[in-house]
């Protein structure tokens, strides 16, 4: 065992073992270097002659170099075949043939420049090679080309977020200045529609060639700054972009007042633009780009990215990671990890046609048989986290991520906020899993152009000299409301009037200058009703920038032009005659009372007089007499209740209540009819011709508006025959037309809207009313062209100057003052009394009186029952019950004999004597003797003074004294 050689032998033995066993474990696993390692040929276009393709050079290599340690020991092997376009399209499509020809790879990355990429997506399609380009043209589209995997965020997903700014800020219109290139252009319709979802309009686009020369860009410069707009969304690549700037600075289009906001393109670039651009014509600047979360595996991954570079580029100055390079990475990770799940057995080569002679390159290209695989591996994945956070893929198109908004200050930027699609503009961003909550809805502080903390207003009136052209009518309407005029040495024009006098007063009420001028719209006097729409189409052809006149503000006219808030009201109304003065009248007195009232009136004065003498005739000796005494007694103590003069005595009491009821309805209808003749005497009444406008159709009157006037239409459409229609200028023509009347060549009315009525009444308040109805307008407003950003700082000065003391000083200048003239709001005059005013008090004395009349009879009836009950005629009943009623009763007897005595003997005497007397003498009136009958009721006690007769009087007396009497 000690032998040097036995143990030399041992060792070597165990050493041969060793190897013969790894060899052996090696071949199990598979691990030859020339049967069992997987080789994937990828290839890789980009435009190395840029710092984004160098960036991204760096983040596929470091990509691949982290993919492979973790593979199963070279199981798989991408290898990358790299391929420089040279910024040239030709270079890249035939990097691309030489690449599926020659190469046969499975799979290419790139080009990174969307005119590059169209053709290589073609080709991508043939072969069926996917086809992984970082290109953000939205001119490039994944739904049309099956085998195309968008591993960039397309330029149109900033849209919204650019959008989100500006409405944050209320900028009515933007500018938007592109590439003229097919990167530069595919964003604008996009742009567009993000616009046009809150209402913002895209006023101008400015296209710059990548080829123009400063005069060029400063050309277009001075063309936008003559415009009225002041914001600016740039979609220019990094070389452009920072000419552009230059200039912009050199114009003086980097002062306060102005706003500029950059894309992602330019914004996640900033680094490889040049800090004395940054510096010096970039201050204030708002920015777009994809928000990268921060991690702790992106710093780490940074040290090495720079590092790497250094190493490839070392004669390069050095550059910055940015978010292509990290799309990059994220990209060829998941090819690889697509890679990895079709398989580890051998992939093929491609395909190759039917053999054929003089097959063209394109021709010679084989087809894919794994790229379908692959393309399904892709199509719908995520890799989370990547470097560049969450990387989804769905549909083959990378899914958004939030957005930075950065302001550029001093040499770099500064982060003001951040816009999602579902949450919008926030000041903060909190990620919590796949949800982006927002903090606040405002972005931070922000440094404008020319150091300045206000927002841009979005809009300036330019500097050029040009002052805003203000249409107003010549000729069109009461002087009172605009008048032109022209001094006839300068020809200077000169406006004045209510609306020029408003107008200045706004322009002078906004927070900044407008030089203005007015240029007269001259209507000619054969005119149509048009003419206040054709001055508004000025606006629409350019020729005015505003409209001051007295303008309506109609539905129709707000279709091609805006409108401010109004600074006057209007309503359209009706102006009539008035009816000349009933107190010049000789039967006035008759007025206060309505026919039937009147006829109402004296019916109850005789019905009253006949139930007081029905009830006193048998009791009171002034209520007997002669028939003729006894008919003037009716009409005489009945009106005399008039005037409360009547002199007879009443003794029933039924008549007593008559009269109290009575005397109360003749107390209220004198005080009525006194009240109302006081007033048309003392009251001076304005009372109008026309009441309706209806009227003025039904009696076919013809009707005046004021020429030009949008109250044609409304008339017509108000059933108003256009042949009774007649137009009119001046007030003095309205005065004429009233004055003459439909019969004599002019008008039963005016219709008009009401600042011109009452400019007319306010002149001949004396002679014309207002009557209704009003029908709403929206008023009088200035016009100016739609979308102008004018608009709403003129509507606010309106309120202003409105809502002050200087509104009423200038009506008091132009339109006088209105105390001048009777006040016409009570225009329905006193008008007479009707029945149904007194129906309740004529029911009430007519329902009193019936009831004493009828509880009169049914006594006098039951205390003469025994009439009643005779066997003869009905013709002698009557005249028996009128001779009783005819009698005057005794009113002695009746407090001393009973009703029960002796009333047989009674009742035969009566009726003996009746025909006795009516046999004697049938035409000589008779008196009953008295009996002393007493109904009970309706007399008064003999002493208290009410009875006719004296106590003791023989009958035979008193029946002859009543003879004579008669």
């Amino acid at each position: 065992m000690h032998n040097p050689r036995c143990r030399f032998l041992i060792i070597f033995i165990q050493l041969v073992s060793i190897i013969s066993f790894c060899h052996y474990v090696i071949g199990i696993r598979g691990e030859d270097n020339n049967t069992s390692v997987v080789k994937v040929d990828v290839g890789i276009i980009l435009d190395l002659e840029t710092e984004v393709g160098k960036v991204m050079h760096i983040s596929i290599l470091l990509a691949l170099a982290d993919y492979h340690p973790n593979t199963s020991r070279g199981a798989i092997r991408i290898v990358p075949h790299i391929r420089d376009s040279k910024k040239d399209d030709v270079e890249a499509a035939s990097a691309a043939i030489y690449l599926l020809k020659d190469v046969q790879v499975q799979a290419i990355f790139g080009p990174q420049m969307s005119t590059q990429t169209d053709f290589v997506i073609d080709l991508g399609n043939r072969v069926k090679v996917p086809i992984i380009s970082p290109a953000t043209s939205p001119l490039l589209t994944v739904k049309e080309n099956p085998f195309f995997i968008r591993g960039a965020l397309p330029s149109s997903s900033q849209t919204k977020a650019i959008a989100a700014i500006v409405k944050n800020y209320n900028w009515r219109e933007v500018v938007v200045i592109y590439e003229e290139t097919p990167y530069g252009t595919g964003i604008l319709p996009y742009l567009t529609d993000a616009f046009l979802e809150i209402s913002t309009l895209v006023s101008y686009r400015g296209g710059i060639s990548p080829s123009a020369n400063d005069d060029q860009i400063l050309r277009e410069l001075y063309k936008l700054k003559t415009m009225q707009t002041r914001v600016f969304i740039v979609h220019l690549q990094e070389n452009l972009a920072s000419r552009l700037f230059l200039k912009a600075k050199e114009t003086g289009m980097m002062n306060s007042g102005y706003a500029w906001i950059i894309t992602d393109v330019l914004t996640s670039l900033l680094d490889l633009v040049d800090t004395s651009v940054i510096e010096s014509s970039m201050q204030g600047v708002l920015g777009v780009k994809s928000y990268v979360p921060r991690s702790n595996e992106l710093d780490m991954f940074t040290k090495r990215w720079r590092k790497r570079f250094r190493e490839e580029y070392p004669d390069m100055d050095q550059v910055e990671l940015n978010v292509f390079g990290l799309w990059a990475y994220d990209s060829i990770t998941l090819l690889a990890e697509a890679v990895g799940k079709v398989g580890t057995t051998a992939i093929p080569k491609l395909k190759k046609p039917d053999t054929r002679e003089n097959l063209t390159d394109l021709d010679a290209l084989g087809t894919s048989e794994v790229g379908s695989l692959l393309i399904d591996s892709m199509q719908n994945t995520e890799l989370k986290p990547g470097l560049s956070g969450d990387f989804r893929i769905v549909d083959r198109e990378l899914q958004p991520s939030p957005y930075q908004i950065v302001n550029i200050i001093g040499k770099g930027e500064k982060i003001v906020g951040f816009w999602t699609e579902k949450d919008g503009i926030s000041h903060k961003l909190k990620m919590n899993g796949k949800t982006a909550k927002t903090n606040n809805k405002q972005l931070g502080v922000i440094i404008w152009p020319g150091e300045s903390t206000s927002v841009p207003r979005g809009w300036e009136i330019p500097t050029s000299g040009k002052k805003l052209r203000v249409g107003v009518p010549d000729n069109g309407g009461p002087e009172q409301f605009i008048k032109v005029e022209r001094v006839p040495t300068t020809q200077a024009v000169i406006v004045i009037g209510l609306v020029p006098d408003v107008f200045k007063e706004v322009i002078l009420s906004l927070p900044y200058a407008v030089p203005y001028e007015f240029i007269p719209f001259p209507i000619a006097h054969s005119r149509t009703s048009q003419y206040y729409d054709d001055l508004l189409h000025m606006i629409t052809s350019k020729e005015y920038d505003a409209v001051a006149a007295d303008v309506t503000i109609l539905a129709s006219r707000s279709e091609y032009v805006d409108f401010t808030l109004p600074y006057s009201e209007s309503s359209i109304s009706a102006v009539v005659p008035l009816r000349n003065d009933d107190r010049k009248n000789a039967w006035i007195f008759l007025k206060p009372l309505k026919a039937e009232l009147w006829i109402a009136t004296g019916a109850f004065f005789v019905f009253i007089g006949f139930v007081v003498w029905v009830l006193e005739h048998r009791v009171n000796k002034d209520f007997r007499g002669p028939k003729r005494k006894q008919v003037g007694m009716i009409f005489w103590f009945s009106f005399s209740t008039l005037v409360f003069a009547h002199k007879e005595k009443i003794t029933s009491n039924l008549s007593r209540f008559v009269l109290i009821v009575w005397v109360f309805v003749v107390l209220v209808l004198t005080s009525s009819y006194t009240a109302s003749l006081t007033s048309m005497l003392t009251v001076q009444q304005l009372q109008p011709t026309i009441t309706d406008l209806n009227d003025l159709i039904k009696n076919g009157e013809y009707v005046g508006y004021k020429k030009g006037s949008f109250v044609k239409d409304v008339l017509t459409g108000m059933k108003f025959d256009s042949s009774k229609l007649r137009s009119y200028s001046t007030l003095e023509e309205y005065d004429d037309a009233l004055s003459r009347g439909s019969k004599n060549g002019g008008v039963g009315a005016i219709v008009d809207e009401l600042p011109y009525l009452r400019l007319f009444l306010n002149t001949y308040c004396r002679k014309y009313i207002m009557v209704g109805p009003t029908y709403k307008a929206a008023g009088f407003g200035f016009a100016f062209p739609k979308g102008s950003p004018l608009v709403p700082d003129v509507s606010r000065a309106v309120l202003k100057v409105i809502e002050g003391e200087t509104m009423n000083n200038i009506i008091q200048k132009w339109l006088g003052n209105e105390t001048d003239c009777p006040k016409q709001d009570g225009m329905a005059t006193a008008s007479s009394l009707t029945l149904d005013s007194f129906k309740g008090l004529f029911l009430i004395v007519g329902v009193s009186a019936g009831s004493s009349l009828l509880l009169f009879f049914l006594i006098f009836l039951y205390h003469n029952r025994e009439i009643l009950v005779t066997d003869d005629s009905i013709g002698k009943k009557l005249c028996a019950i009128a001779k009783v009623f005819d009698s005057m009763r005794d009113n002695s007897n009746s407090t001393s004999k009973k009703p029960s005595e002796g009333n047989e003997s009674l009742t035969a005497t009566v009726f003996a004597e009746s025909e006795a007397s009516i046999e004697m003498s049938p035409n000589l009136p008779l008196q009953s003797p008295e009996i002393g009958i007493t109904d009970g009721l309706g007399e008064s006690p003999a002493s208290e003074g009410f009875s006719t007769t004296e106590p003791g009087t023989p009958v035979h007396e008193t029946m002859s004294g009543t003879i004579e009497e008669r």
